[in-house]
Protein backbone atom coordinates (compact mmCIF):
# COMPACT_ATOMS: atom_id res chain seq x y z
CA UNK A 1 0.00 0.00 0.00
CA UNK A 2 2.68 2.37 0.90
CA UNK A 3 4.35 1.79 -2.43
CA UNK A 4 1.27 2.97 -4.22
CA UNK A 5 0.75 5.89 -2.43
CA UNK A 6 4.26 6.75 -3.52
CA UNK A 7 3.64 5.95 -7.39
CA UNK A 8 0.39 7.60 -7.34
CA UNK A 9 2.66 10.95 -5.77
CA UNK A 10 4.99 10.89 -8.52
CA UNK A 11 2.22 10.25 -11.21
CA UNK A 12 0.58 13.30 -9.88
CA UNK A 13 3.56 15.07 -9.94
CA UNK A 14 4.39 13.96 -13.26
CA UNK A 15 1.23 15.50 -14.45
CA UNK A 16 1.80 18.95 -12.53
CA UNK A 17 5.56 19.50 -13.77
CA UNK A 18 4.05 18.58 -17.38
CA UNK A 19 1.90 21.54 -17.69
CA UNK A 20 5.08 23.72 -17.08
CA UNK A 21 6.25 25.00 -20.19
CA UNK A 22 7.34 28.03 -21.98
CA UNK A 23 7.36 28.95 -25.78
CA UNK A 24 9.17 32.04 -27.61
CA UNK A 25 7.04 33.57 -30.75
CA UNK A 26 8.27 36.38 -33.00
CA UNK A 27 5.72 38.60 -34.49
CA UNK A 28 8.45 38.78 -37.97
CA UNK A 29 10.78 36.77 -38.71
CA UNK A 30 12.29 39.21 -41.64
CA UNK A 31 12.21 42.67 -41.46
CA UNK A 32 14.33 46.09 -42.83
CA UNK A 33 16.22 47.76 -40.45
CA UNK A 34 14.40 49.94 -38.36
CA UNK A 35 11.50 47.74 -38.02
CA UNK A 36 10.19 46.99 -34.67
CA UNK A 37 9.57 43.32 -33.66
CA UNK A 38 7.71 41.98 -30.46
CA UNK A 39 9.54 39.24 -28.95
CA UNK A 40 6.66 37.32 -26.66
CA UNK A 41 7.12 34.44 -24.08
CA UNK A 42 4.34 31.92 -23.59
CA UNK A 43 4.23 30.51 -20.06
CA UNK A 44 2.15 27.80 -18.66
CA UNK A 45 2.03 27.16 -15.07
CA UNK A 46 0.97 28.57 -11.57
CA UNK A 47 4.40 29.77 -10.24
CA UNK A 48 6.16 32.10 -12.53
CA UNK A 49 9.56 33.90 -12.08
CA UNK A 50 9.67 36.53 -14.26
CA UNK A 51 13.29 36.21 -16.33
CA UNK A 52 15.06 39.42 -16.71
CA UNK A 53 14.97 40.57 -20.18
CA UNK A 54 17.00 44.13 -20.99
CA UNK A 55 18.34 43.81 -24.47
CA UNK A 56 17.76 41.43 -26.97
CA UNK A 57 19.58 40.52 -30.27
CA UNK A 58 22.06 43.10 -28.64
CA UNK A 59 19.60 46.45 -29.00
CA UNK A 60 17.86 47.48 -25.80
CA UNK A 61 14.05 46.63 -24.84
CA UNK A 62 12.06 49.70 -26.06
CA UNK A 63 9.27 48.46 -24.41
CA UNK A 64 7.65 45.30 -22.59
CA UNK A 65 4.22 43.96 -21.32
CA UNK A 66 2.44 41.09 -19.89
CA UNK A 67 -0.98 39.78 -20.17
CA UNK A 68 -3.18 36.61 -19.43
CA UNK A 69 -4.17 34.47 -22.56
CA UNK A 70 -6.90 31.49 -22.46
CA UNK A 71 -6.65 28.94 -24.83
CA UNK A 72 -9.17 25.60 -25.74
CA UNK A 73 -7.33 22.91 -27.75
CA UNK A 74 -9.21 19.87 -28.36
CA UNK A 75 -12.30 20.95 -25.99
CA UNK A 76 -9.45 21.53 -23.07
CA UNK A 77 -9.10 24.61 -21.62
CA UNK A 78 -5.57 26.09 -20.93
CA UNK A 79 -4.22 29.56 -19.26
CA UNK A 80 -1.06 30.84 -20.18
CA UNK A 81 1.08 33.98 -19.16
CA UNK A 82 2.57 36.12 -22.01
CA UNK A 83 5.67 38.41 -21.86
CA UNK A 84 6.55 40.90 -24.69
CA UNK A 85 9.59 42.72 -25.48
CA UNK A 86 9.84 45.29 -28.24
CA UNK A 87 12.86 45.84 -29.87
CA UNK A 88 14.49 46.72 -33.50
CA UNK A 89 17.26 44.59 -34.46
CA UNK A 90 20.00 46.12 -36.62
CA UNK A 91 21.56 43.15 -37.71
CA UNK A 92 20.80 38.99 -38.58
CA UNK A 93 20.43 37.26 -35.37
CA UNK A 94 19.29 34.39 -33.25
CA UNK A 95 17.67 35.15 -29.93
CA UNK A 96 19.05 31.65 -27.44
CA UNK A 97 16.85 29.92 -25.65
CA UNK A 98 15.50 31.91 -22.53
CA UNK A 99 15.44 30.25 -19.04
CA UNK A 100 12.16 30.89 -16.78
CA UNK A 101 11.58 29.07 -13.52
CA UNK A 102 7.96 27.78 -13.08
CA UNK A 103 6.90 26.05 -10.44
CA UNK A 104 9.83 25.81 -8.81
CA UNK A 105 11.25 24.08 -12.00
CA UNK A 106 13.57 25.69 -14.72
CA UNK A 107 12.40 25.73 -18.29
CA UNK A 108 13.74 26.74 -21.47
CA UNK A 109 12.42 28.13 -24.35
CA UNK A 110 13.07 27.29 -27.89
CA UNK A 111 15.41 29.61 -30.15
CA UNK A 112 14.56 32.13 -32.33
CA UNK A 113 16.15 33.12 -35.58
CA UNK A 114 16.09 36.79 -37.05
CA UNK A 115 16.96 37.71 -40.74
CA UNK A 116 17.41 41.46 -40.75
CA UNK A 117 18.05 43.67 -44.54
CA UNK A 118 18.87 46.57 -45.32
CA UNK A 119 16.93 49.39 -46.25
CA UNK A 120 15.13 49.68 -49.45
CA UNK A 121 15.98 53.03 -50.38
CA UNK A 122 12.05 54.32 -51.90
CA UNK A 123 11.48 57.41 -53.20
CA UNK A 124 8.19 56.93 -53.13
CA UNK A 125 7.97 55.98 -49.16
CA UNK A 126 5.80 57.70 -46.84
CA UNK A 127 8.15 59.26 -44.71
CA UNK A 128 11.87 60.45 -46.26
CA UNK A 129 14.73 61.79 -43.82
CA UNK A 130 17.21 63.41 -46.02
CA UNK A 131 20.60 65.29 -43.87
CA UNK A 132 22.57 67.85 -46.87
CA UNK A 133 25.33 70.25 -46.47
CA UNK A 134 26.48 72.82 -48.88
CA UNK A 135 30.32 71.87 -48.68
CA UNK A 136 32.25 68.85 -47.36
CA UNK A 137 34.69 70.89 -47.00
CA UNK A 138 35.89 73.28 -44.20
CA UNK A 139 38.62 74.74 -41.87
CA UNK A 140 38.76 74.18 -38.54
CA UNK A 141 36.57 76.88 -36.84
CA UNK A 142 34.45 77.93 -39.91
CA UNK A 143 30.94 78.07 -39.84
CA UNK A 144 28.48 75.80 -42.45
CA UNK A 145 25.44 74.89 -42.83
CA UNK A 146 23.33 71.60 -42.42
CA UNK A 147 20.43 71.08 -43.73
CA UNK A 148 17.39 68.04 -42.48
CA UNK A 149 14.78 67.30 -44.42
CA UNK A 150 11.54 65.27 -43.35
CA UNK A 151 9.04 64.30 -45.87
CA UNK A 152 5.50 63.15 -44.90
CA UNK A 153 3.41 62.24 -47.88
CA UNK A 154 0.14 63.07 -47.77
CA UNK A 155 -2.44 60.54 -46.34
CA UNK A 156 0.19 58.99 -44.43
CA UNK A 157 -0.58 58.91 -40.83
CA UNK A 158 1.60 58.65 -38.06
CA UNK A 159 -0.17 58.32 -34.74
CA UNK A 160 2.99 59.35 -32.66
CA UNK A 161 6.29 60.01 -33.75
CA UNK A 162 9.91 60.46 -32.03
CA UNK A 163 13.25 62.26 -33.71
CA UNK A 164 16.92 60.98 -32.93
CA UNK A 165 19.42 63.53 -33.32
CA UNK A 166 22.22 62.55 -35.46
CA UNK A 167 25.91 62.73 -33.53
CA UNK A 168 27.90 65.36 -33.72
CA UNK A 169 31.13 64.41 -32.06
CA UNK A 170 33.71 67.43 -33.21
CA UNK A 171 31.32 69.63 -33.70
CA UNK A 172 29.67 72.89 -32.15
CA UNK A 173 26.11 73.61 -32.94
CA UNK A 174 26.17 77.50 -33.24
CA UNK A 175 22.82 77.91 -34.49
CA UNK A 176 19.35 75.90 -34.89
CA UNK A 177 16.57 77.47 -36.94
CA UNK A 178 12.98 76.88 -36.62
CA UNK A 179 11.31 74.14 -38.72
CA UNK A 180 9.93 75.77 -41.54
CA UNK A 181 6.93 74.27 -43.39
CA UNK A 182 6.31 74.04 -47.10
CA UNK A 183 5.03 71.60 -50.18
CA UNK A 184 6.69 69.82 -52.01
CA UNK A 185 4.34 68.20 -54.97
CA UNK A 186 2.51 64.90 -52.84
CA UNK A 187 4.70 65.81 -49.45
CA UNK A 188 4.45 68.19 -46.96
CA UNK A 189 7.74 69.33 -46.15
CA UNK A 190 10.00 70.13 -42.28
CA UNK A 191 12.98 72.42 -42.82
CA UNK A 192 15.53 72.60 -40.06
CA UNK A 193 18.87 74.61 -40.67
CA UNK A 194 22.11 73.72 -38.38
CA UNK A 195 25.03 76.16 -38.47
CA UNK A 196 28.07 74.02 -37.06
CA UNK A 197 31.59 74.02 -36.79
CA UNK A 198 34.37 71.78 -36.85
CA UNK A 199 36.63 71.50 -33.40
CA UNK A 200 39.44 69.43 -35.13
CA UNK A 201 41.02 68.69 -38.09
CA UNK A 202 40.66 65.26 -39.73
CA UNK A 203 37.53 63.50 -41.54
CA UNK A 204 34.76 64.21 -39.07
CA UNK A 205 31.34 62.10 -39.73
CA UNK A 206 27.87 63.27 -39.39
CA UNK A 207 25.70 59.80 -38.19
CA UNK A 208 22.01 58.85 -39.28
CA UNK A 209 19.47 61.10 -37.94
CA UNK A 210 16.15 59.02 -37.40
CA UNK A 211 12.58 59.42 -36.96
CA UNK A 212 10.43 56.85 -34.97
CA UNK A 213 6.90 56.35 -36.48
CA UNK A 214 3.87 55.04 -34.68
CA UNK A 215 1.02 53.79 -37.26
CA UNK A 216 -2.02 51.60 -37.04
CA UNK A 217 -2.00 48.06 -37.87
CA UNK A 218 -4.14 45.37 -37.79
CA UNK A 219 -3.40 41.82 -36.64
CA UNK A 220 -5.78 38.33 -35.92
CA UNK A 221 -5.94 37.63 -31.85
CA UNK A 222 -6.06 33.92 -30.99
CA UNK A 223 -9.54 34.00 -32.40
CA UNK A 224 -8.99 35.01 -35.62
CA UNK A 225 -10.74 38.15 -35.43
CA UNK A 226 -8.82 41.40 -36.88
CA UNK A 227 -8.04 44.07 -34.04
CA UNK A 228 -6.14 47.36 -33.88
CA UNK A 229 -1.90 47.60 -33.20
CA UNK A 230 0.17 50.16 -32.77
CA UNK A 231 3.13 49.14 -35.26
CA UNK A 232 6.70 51.64 -34.75
CA UNK A 233 9.20 51.46 -37.38
CA UNK A 234 12.29 53.80 -37.65
CA UNK A 235 13.22 55.78 -40.99
CA UNK A 236 17.13 57.42 -41.26
CA UNK A 237 18.66 59.65 -42.91
CA UNK A 238 21.97 59.61 -45.36
CA UNK A 239 25.06 59.73 -43.41
CA UNK A 240 27.20 63.33 -44.07
CA UNK A 241 31.31 63.47 -44.15
CA UNK A 242 32.91 66.76 -43.78
CA UNK A 243 37.03 66.90 -44.54
CA UNK A 244 38.65 69.57 -42.37
CA UNK A 245 41.63 71.61 -42.67
CA UNK A 246 43.75 73.33 -40.60
CA UNK A 247 44.06 77.01 -40.44
CA UNK A 248 47.18 79.39 -42.00
CA UNK A 249 49.62 79.48 -38.90
CA UNK A 250 49.57 82.52 -36.73
CA UNK A 251 45.39 82.57 -37.10
CA UNK A 252 42.71 81.42 -34.68
CA UNK A 253 39.89 82.85 -36.39
CA UNK A 254 38.47 81.54 -39.37
CA UNK A 255 35.20 83.87 -41.25
CA UNK A 256 34.30 87.69 -42.23
CA UNK A 257 34.18 90.13 -39.67
CA UNK A 258 33.46 93.82 -38.91
CA UNK A 259 34.47 95.88 -35.32
CA UNK A 260 33.77 98.67 -34.13
CA UNK A 261 34.42 100.59 -30.53
CA UNK A 262 32.00 103.23 -29.18
CA UNK A 263 32.74 105.51 -25.89
CA UNK A 264 29.77 107.08 -24.53
CA UNK A 265 32.02 110.26 -23.88
CA UNK A 266 35.43 111.58 -24.74
CA UNK A 267 35.47 113.84 -22.11
CA UNK A 268 35.01 113.00 -18.18
CA UNK A 269 35.75 114.41 -14.81
CA UNK A 270 38.72 112.69 -12.58
CA UNK A 271 37.66 108.84 -11.57
CA UNK A 272 34.51 109.27 -13.62
CA UNK A 273 34.21 106.28 -15.40
CA UNK A 274 34.44 105.74 -19.58
CA UNK A 275 32.08 103.19 -20.58
CA UNK A 276 33.32 101.77 -23.96
CA UNK A 277 31.23 99.12 -26.03
CA UNK A 278 33.24 96.74 -28.62
CA UNK A 279 31.15 94.90 -31.39
CA UNK A 280 32.21 92.30 -34.12
CA UNK A 281 29.88 91.35 -36.48
CA UNK A 282 30.30 88.28 -39.38
CA UNK A 283 30.18 84.90 -39.78
CA UNK A 284 32.86 82.72 -38.01
CA UNK A 285 33.87 81.43 -35.03
CA UNK A 286 33.43 84.73 -32.60
CA UNK A 287 33.88 82.21 -29.81
CA UNK A 288 37.17 81.70 -29.84
CA UNK A 289 37.56 85.76 -29.79
CA UNK A 290 39.55 86.94 -26.23
CA UNK A 291 38.50 89.94 -24.34
CA UNK A 292 39.91 93.21 -25.41
CA UNK A 293 41.32 94.51 -22.58
CA UNK A 294 43.90 97.02 -22.61
CA UNK A 295 46.79 98.12 -20.60
CA UNK A 296 46.71 101.67 -19.89
CA UNK A 297 49.37 103.13 -17.40
CA UNK A 298 47.98 105.05 -14.80
CA UNK A 299 44.44 103.96 -15.94
CA UNK A 300 42.17 101.25 -14.16
CA UNK A 301 40.36 99.20 -16.68
CA UNK A 302 37.18 96.97 -15.74
CA UNK A 303 36.42 94.13 -18.57
CA UNK A 304 33.03 92.47 -18.55
CA UNK A 305 32.54 88.85 -19.71
CA UNK A 306 31.97 88.66 -23.50
CA UNK A 307 28.80 87.73 -24.66
CA UNK A 308 27.91 86.09 -28.32
CA UNK A 309 24.40 86.24 -29.63
CA UNK A 310 24.43 85.00 -33.41
CA UNK A 311 26.57 86.72 -35.35
CA UNK A 312 27.00 89.56 -33.11
CA UNK A 313 29.86 89.63 -30.39
CA UNK A 314 29.69 92.41 -27.64
CA UNK A 315 32.06 93.21 -24.58
CA UNK A 316 31.76 96.50 -22.28
CA UNK A 317 35.02 97.80 -20.75
CA UNK A 318 35.23 100.58 -18.28
CA UNK A 319 37.92 103.03 -18.00
CA UNK A 320 38.38 105.56 -14.78
CA UNK A 321 41.76 107.82 -14.93
CA UNK A 322 43.15 111.14 -13.19
CA UNK A 323 44.34 112.15 -16.86
CA UNK A 324 44.12 112.35 -20.42
CA UNK A 325 44.78 108.41 -21.95
CA UNK A 326 44.42 107.33 -25.41
CA UNK A 327 42.57 103.90 -26.36
CA UNK A 328 44.56 102.48 -29.06
CA UNK A 329 43.26 100.43 -31.84
CA UNK A 330 41.48 97.22 -31.53
CA UNK A 331 43.17 94.74 -33.53
CA UNK A 332 41.39 91.93 -35.02
CA UNK A 333 43.35 89.47 -37.09
CA UNK A 334 41.45 86.42 -39.47
CA UNK A 335 41.32 84.12 -42.19
CA UNK A 336 38.82 84.77 -44.73
CA UNK A 337 37.79 81.19 -46.62
CA UNK A 338 36.57 82.42 -49.92
CA UNK A 339 39.43 84.84 -50.75
CA UNK A 340 41.86 82.61 -48.45
CA UNK A 341 43.72 85.42 -47.61
CA UNK A 342 44.58 86.52 -43.81
CA UNK A 343 42.95 90.01 -43.61
CA UNK A 344 43.37 92.39 -40.31
CA UNK A 345 40.61 94.68 -38.90
CA UNK A 346 40.66 97.24 -36.53
CA UNK A 347 38.83 99.78 -34.75
CA UNK A 348 40.10 104.06 -35.03
CA UNK A 349 42.32 105.50 -32.02
CA UNK A 350 39.79 106.81 -29.25
CA UNK A 351 41.56 110.10 -27.25
CA UNK A 352 40.01 110.96 -23.78
CA UNK A 353 40.33 114.10 -22.23
CA UNK A 354 39.97 114.53 -18.21
CA UNK A 355 38.54 117.94 -16.97
CA UNK A 356 40.90 119.70 -14.31
CA UNK A 357 43.30 116.94 -14.63
CA UNK A 358 46.60 117.18 -12.42
CA UNK A 359 49.74 117.53 -13.99
CA UNK A 360 51.73 115.23 -14.49
CA UNK A 361 54.30 115.26 -11.78
CA UNK A 362 58.07 114.68 -12.54
CA UNK A 363 60.72 113.12 -10.75
CA UNK A 364 63.41 115.16 -10.14
CA UNK A 365 66.89 114.77 -7.51
CA UNK A 366 67.84 117.68 -5.81
CA UNK A 367 71.29 118.11 -4.48
CA UNK A 368 71.74 120.01 -1.12
CA UNK A 369 75.05 121.78 -0.30
CA UNK A 370 75.27 122.49 3.51
CA UNK A 371 77.81 124.46 4.72
CA UNK A 372 79.76 122.67 7.71
CA UNK A 373 80.07 125.24 11.12
CA UNK A 374 82.33 124.38 13.60
CA UNK A 375 80.40 124.84 16.95
CA UNK A 376 82.07 124.69 20.23
CA UNK A 377 79.55 125.13 23.25
CA UNK A 378 80.94 125.73 26.44
CA UNK A 379 79.08 123.49 29.47
CA UNK A 380 79.26 123.87 33.27
CA UNK A 381 79.03 120.77 35.38
CA UNK A 382 75.90 120.75 37.12
CA UNK A 383 75.56 120.56 41.20
CA UNK A 384 74.19 116.84 42.82
CA UNK A 385 70.90 119.12 43.92
CA UNK A 386 70.08 120.32 40.51
CA UNK A 387 70.47 116.40 39.16
CA UNK A 388 68.33 115.01 41.95
CA UNK A 389 66.44 117.39 41.15
CA UNK A 390 66.31 117.29 37.47
CA UNK A 391 65.42 113.45 37.58
CA UNK A 392 62.42 113.93 40.18
CA UNK A 393 60.89 115.92 37.57
CA UNK A 394 60.99 113.62 34.87
CA UNK A 395 59.40 110.87 36.54
CA UNK A 396 56.33 113.18 37.66
CA UNK A 397 55.81 114.17 33.86
CA UNK A 398 56.26 110.58 32.53
CA UNK A 399 53.38 109.30 34.95
CA UNK A 400 51.48 112.37 33.38
CA UNK A 401 51.87 111.16 29.92
CA UNK A 402 51.40 108.33 30.73
CA UNK A 403 48.13 108.84 32.42
CA UNK A 404 46.09 111.16 30.18
CA UNK A 405 47.51 109.79 27.18
CA UNK A 406 47.74 112.92 24.92
CA UNK A 407 48.44 111.05 21.35
CA UNK A 408 44.90 109.96 21.21
CA UNK A 409 43.72 113.58 20.81
CA UNK A 410 46.85 113.86 18.03
CA UNK A 411 45.25 111.81 16.12
CA UNK A 412 42.86 113.44 14.12
CA UNK A 413 43.88 112.25 10.55
CA UNK A 414 40.50 111.81 8.56
CA UNK A 415 40.36 108.41 6.90
CA UNK A 416 38.68 107.24 3.30
CA UNK A 417 35.31 107.62 3.23
CA UNK A 418 33.12 104.54 2.79
CA UNK A 419 30.67 106.28 0.94
CA UNK A 420 32.42 107.64 -1.84
CA UNK A 421 32.52 104.88 -3.73
CA UNK A 422 34.68 105.84 -6.87
CA UNK A 423 37.57 107.43 -4.42
CA UNK A 424 37.35 104.08 -2.60
CA UNK A 425 38.12 101.66 -5.20
CA UNK A 426 40.84 103.53 -6.15
CA UNK A 427 42.78 103.26 -2.54
CA UNK A 428 41.83 99.63 -2.75
CA UNK A 429 42.80 98.36 -6.25
CA UNK A 430 46.48 98.27 -5.75
CA UNK A 431 46.21 95.94 -2.68
CA UNK A 432 43.69 93.25 -4.68
CA UNK A 433 46.42 90.61 -4.10
CA UNK A 434 44.65 90.45 -0.35
CA UNK A 435 41.47 88.29 -1.10
CA UNK A 436 39.41 90.04 1.62
CA UNK A 437 40.11 93.43 -0.53
CA UNK A 438 39.42 91.64 -3.77
CA UNK A 439 35.95 90.96 -2.69
CA UNK A 440 35.39 94.64 -1.80
CA UNK A 441 36.32 95.61 -4.83
CA UNK A 442 34.04 92.94 -7.14
CA UNK A 443 31.31 95.10 -5.30
CA UNK A 444 32.38 98.00 -5.76
CA UNK A 445 32.84 97.34 -9.59
CA UNK A 446 29.21 96.20 -9.43
CA UNK A 447 27.50 99.35 -7.55
CA UNK A 448 29.38 101.33 -9.77
CA UNK A 449 29.22 100.08 -13.44
CA UNK A 450 26.66 97.81 -13.03
CA UNK A 451 23.77 99.85 -10.91
CA UNK A 452 23.60 97.14 -8.66
CA UNK A 453 22.80 97.86 -4.99
CA UNK A 454 25.06 95.56 -2.72
CA UNK A 455 25.94 96.41 1.00
CA UNK A 456 29.29 96.82 1.86
CA UNK A 457 30.68 94.80 4.96
CA UNK A 458 31.67 97.74 6.91
CA UNK A 459 33.34 96.15 9.60
CA UNK A 460 35.41 94.32 6.89
CA UNK A 461 36.63 97.91 5.23
CA UNK A 462 37.52 99.57 8.31
CA UNK A 463 39.75 96.96 9.46
CA UNK A 464 41.00 96.60 5.68
CA UNK A 465 41.60 100.93 5.75
CA UNK A 466 42.99 100.67 9.34
CA UNK A 467 45.47 97.60 7.78
CA UNK A 468 46.75 99.05 4.72
CA UNK A 469 46.37 103.04 6.19
CA UNK A 470 44.11 104.20 3.61
CA UNK A 471 43.84 107.94 4.67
Amino acid sequence: MKNLGKIALLLLLAQYIALASVRATVDATNIEVGEMITYSLHISGEDVQRPNIHSLCGTDVISTSARTSIEMINGDISRSNILSYKFMPQRNCIIEPIEVEIDGTIQKSNSVEIKVGEIVANKDADFILVLDTSTKEVFVGEAFDVTLLFKQKRGAEAVDSKFVAPELKGFWIKNESKPQRSEDGKYAVSKVVYTMAAQRVGKLNITKAQMRIASRDHVRDSWGAWIPKIKWRTYYSNELSVDVKPLPGGVELVGNFSIIATADKTEINPSEALNLTIEVLGDGNLEDIKSFKPYINGVNIFDEKIVVRGNKLTQKIAFVAERDFTIAPFILKYFDPITKEIKTISTNEINIKVKNAKPKEELTIKREEKELTKVVVETTPLSNSWVILIFILGLILGALIMFLKPWIYLKKEKSVSIKDHKVLLIKLLPHKNDEQVQNIVDILEKNIYSDAKIDLDKKLLKEIIKKYNLV
